[in-house]
């Protein structure tokens, strides 16, 4: 029989007694300390003298770090498949992706009755775990979001919700050993978990011989189904199976995981001195006799990924020729979690490989490989871009979001190095332990790497400029692959075209920035009904432009409510001074007719808490567009009120820049529009829904800011660089 190669695991099979209920907690606790992999539990609620299986594998996976936990198994006829689903995610998450879901079909038939559970003929409990398997299967599938509808004999479902997404891929492993158990298993299970004190001679291969033709039948490689198998015995002088010496146990063991591909052992003790012993006698054996023969025969490892993820992947992509070293970190269209990483905050996207890097030299393999491969490629540090091209169709995703280190450099000088797949968010609370910050938007889910290589509107931009102004230095990977530092003293250039123009140069692997120090603010959300939005806009326009630095606000307006234009004011005064405070917001105040305030004393990392800690599920094409402008004119705003009353933007925003964004030069950085005072963007529908009311507004800009702009006509790339910025960057560019 075959060798599947699947790599070895030890488990143990606890007795959930709770005449101590301490005592199986105990015993897992040395499963981990003795290097077991696996620590699993019988679930039989009608027995009066065992703990709850479930309440128990909770408490030991929070008693434990290491190990993985499983029923072995669950009794589902007592556990409704929906809610089991649920739970099993709950204790995956809560365990850090420990859980493994043993189940079975359900035994001691009386017994289970006795507690109100219908009891079910064998054919029908099959038929019933089926069923069941669909409902847990169709609850973890967090790529379909539609609810789940499943109407079974047994068990139906009537519009549940998916998901949330487990840590890991949680296994299904099945008790059987009847034939119509075996071809379920390797229909739709991931595992087959006998008791050897069960079997005949021969039982374990007849058995394997069934799951695989079921497999391949279902077009699954027999080789997807790990063969688990409860073990027990003694060690003594005799010579019986598993009745000898720990040299004896070994040498049977590794025979039955080559002839018959046993890979997961489960030692049923609750004895710990014979853990201990297999442990340190049995396990090393069997894994150096196993791994001596495998690497005889030439026996290849199980692949990792199914017949039905390698049907996933996307034409184009060479997937073999992905360097050894990024394999572990590449996540395809078929693997657990690929719906998490496949669309950005506002775009959906089907790539065909998402590479998530973690170190400079890895984004630079990962280019590498990239560059070989005719296909679309984009770049992520938080997926949050208003355009959305960090995501793609059959393409390459270089996933900036584990590189999310900050590191203080020097206290003294406020120095801080950052990773590009930081969150704002978590900068924010990092720096606030000090009392420092860094201007960065309004959003704390937005990556560090994106905004920071593109300019970086923020909260406090009047009075300390763009996100840009304070970097001091970045480590850039080149298209080439190449590593470089660049710096005002070292690649001057390319240190200029990455503060505004970054995406276009390399991939920024850390940021080094000057930050500063910001203690309590106020800040404030001022809610109005508008009903003369030029004069409204206009107001507001030039009571920003009077006010002090300290002081930088942002308008939104949505689409009009029972007729109503509402628009809404963000302001944020950098004082500890209430009463100066106090004396500003008067003025915002004083605009139009309040529908709601919110107002208070604050410090910017609570302001800038704002995202949630969930997986993008964007959809769609983001339409957007962007305009820089110098001030409110009334042509710009009645160019407003006619975009937002005809429907063709459904958000229309201006952000205050000015104040130290224009004590720069244009010249100092790729981002040039330095004499812009305000930043406006809009979204839409469609190109054809917004861009004949944007065309108004674009007449009265003097740029764009390419964050905002989804458009990708060349007359943009004009708008974003004046023509002296674009010549140099596109020399810089052809070099």
């Amino acid at each position: 029989m075959p060798d599947y190669g699947h790599d070895l695991r030890f488990g143990t099979f606890i007795t959930p007694s709770n005449a101590n209920p301490q005592a199986p907690v105990a015993l897992a606790q040395l499963s981990e300390q003795l290097g077991f992999d696996l620590a699993t539990f019988q679930d039989h609620p009608y027995q009066a003298a065992f703990l709850d299986a479930w309440t128990l594998m909770s408490w030991v996976a929070a008693r434990t770090d290491r190990i993985h936990i499983s029923g072995n198994v669950l009794n589902l006829p007592l556990r409704p498949p929906a809610v089991l689903a649920r739970a099993a995610i709950s204790l995956d998450l809560l365990s850090g992706g420990r859980f493994e879901l043993g189940l079975g079909a359900g035994a001691f038939w009386d017994a289970v009755a006795s507690l109100g559970v219908p009891k079910l003929t064998p054919g029908q409990s099959v038929t019933a775990l089926s069923e069941g398997i669909d409902v847990i299967r169709g609850i973890w599938d967090t790529e379909n979001r539609s609810p789940l509808h499943l109407n079974g004999e047994h068990y139906s479902v009537h519009g549940a919700k998916r998901g949330p997404q487990a840590a890991h891929r949680i296994p299904i492993v099945l008790g059987a050993l009847k034939p119509r158990m075996l071809k379920m298993i390797g229909t739709k299970a991931d595992g087959w978990l006998p008791s050897l004190a069960y079997l005949q001679p021969g039982d374990f291969g007849r058995g394997n011989e069934v799951i695989d033709a079921a497999a391949d039948a279902a077009g699954r490689r027999p080789d997807e189904i790990r063969r688990w198998a409860n073990i027990n015995g003694v060690f003594s002088s005799g010579a019986g199976f598993l009745q000898g010496s720990p040299p004896q146990w070994a040498e049977q063991l590794a025979e039955l995981a080559l002839t018959d591909g046993l890979s997961t052992m489960v030692l049923a003790s609750d004895d710990p001195r014979m853990m201990q012993v297999f442990a340190e006698e049995v396990i090393p054996a069997v894994r150096e006799t196993v791994a001596t023969e495998r690497a005889r025969r030439g026996t290849a490892p199980a692949p990792g990924r199914s017949a039905a993820a390698l049907s996933r992947r996307a034409p184009g992509i060479d997937y073999d020729a992905i360097p050894a070293s990024l394999r572990p970190r590449v996540i395809e269209p078929g693997d657990f979690g690929y719906a998490a990483v496949k669309s950005t905050y506002m775009r959906g996207g089907q790539p065909g490989a998402v590479i998530q890097a973690t170190t400079a030299e890895e984004v630079s393999e990962a280019i590498a490989f990239a560059t070989t491969q005719d296909v679309p490629l984009g770049i992520r540090s938080g997926g949050h871009g208003i355009s959305g091209r960090s995501t793609n169709d059959g393409g390459i995703v270089i996933d900036l979001s584990r590189m999310n280190t900050i590191e203080i450099v020097d206290e003294a000088e406020r120095l801080v190095r950052i990773g590009p797949g930081a969150r704002w968010q978590d900068v924010a609370a990092k720096l606030a332990e000090r009392g420092w910050a860094l201007t960065s938007g309004d959003y704390g889910g937005v990556g560090v790497g994106g905004l920071a290589t593109a300019g970086g509107v923020g909260f406090f931009a009047r009075e300390h400029g763009l996100t840009i102004d304070h970097i001091e230095s970045v480590d850039v990977v080149t298209a080439t692959g190449e590593r470089v530092t660049a710096s005002r003293d070292e690649n001057a250039d390319l240190f200029w075209a990455m503060r505004g123009a970054g995406a276009n140069f390399g991939i920024a692997t850390s940021f080094l920035f000057r930050v500063a120090e910001v203690g309590e603010i106020g800040f404030a959300m001022l809610s109005y009904a508008v009903d003369d939005v030029p004069a409204f806009l206009s107001a507001w326009g030039d009571l920003v432009e009077r006010s002090p630095r300290e002081v930088t606000s942002s308008l939104h307006f949505g689409s009009p409510r029972s007729g109503v234009q509402q628009g809404m004011a963000v302001i944020v005064v950098d004082s500890d001074d209430t009463t100066h405070v106090s004396d500003i917001l008067q003025e915002f105040a004083g605009l139009a007719p309040m529908i709601d305030a919110k107002a208070h004393m604050t410090t910017y990392d609570v302001v800038i808490a704002n995202a949630a800690d969930t997986p993008h599920q964007g959809s769609g094409e983001p339409v957007s567009r962007s305009a820089l402008v110098e001030h409110i004119t009334p042509e710009l705003a009645r160019a407003a009120a006619r975009l937002l009353a005809s429907g063709g933007s459904s958000f229309l925003q201006f952000r205050a820049v000015g104040g130290a964004v224009s004590d720069v030069a244009d010249d100092a950085t790729a981002y040039a529009h330095r004499s812009a005072g305000f930043a406006v963007a809009a979204f839409g529908a469609s190109d054809a829904t917004i861009d004949p009311g944007w065309a108004d507004i674009r007449a009265e800009s003097i740029g764009a800011y390419l964050s905002f702009e989804s458009g990708t006509a060349e007359a943009r790339i004009d708008d974003a660089f004046p023509p002296a910025t674009l010549a140099r960057l596109r020399g810089i560019k052809g070099r």
